[in-house]
């Protein structure tokens, strides 16, 4: 097999399995209502105080009528707090509630283990190759998006 047809589907299969890998972390007992894109939304948001819905959406590359669908969700099961801005009372603000911080880092203890499993069996060479391959793949799919 040519270095073409092995990266295609060495590739695919990642995307594939680290979906499916993610969907299975999120899904615990306590979090059984959330989706990955749930948890994507809140990591967008962040942990850190208020952000306005476009500029979430913007990180996201989605539309804000995309981005409220999902935050309507979250309020609902209690992940996200709504609120409007003091001083423009069209802006919308969203925040993480307490239940959201939780999940948040939920959510981030699974992409630590992820990287520190990758990255365990791998020379400091090795690793610098791989942060560099992957640099250059994700400048790829940002130019063709």
């Amino acid at each position: 097999m040519n270095i073409n047809n092995t990266l295609n589907e060495v590739l695919v299969k990642l995307f594939r399995d680290i979906n499916t890998l993610e969907e299975r972390a999120i899904r615990t007992e306590e979090y059984r209502d959330v989706t990955a894109n749930d948890m994507h939304v809140m990591e967008a948001i962040g942990p850190d105080g208020t952000k306005n819905m476009s500029s979430v959406a913007r990180e996201l590359e989605v539309t804000t009528g995309t981005l409220t669908i999902s935050v309507n969700s979250l309020v609902k099961k209690g992940y996200v707090n709504r609120t409007r801005s003091e001083e423009d009372r069209r802006v919308v603000l969203i925040s993480l509630s307490e239940k959201g911080q939780k999940a948040y880092v939920h959510h981030r203890k699974f992409h630590e283990e992820m990287i520190d499993a990758v990255l365990k069996d791998l020379t400091e060479e090795e690793q610098g190759a791989l942060e560099k391959a992957l640099s250059k793949l994700t400048r790829f799919f940002r130019e063709v998006s």
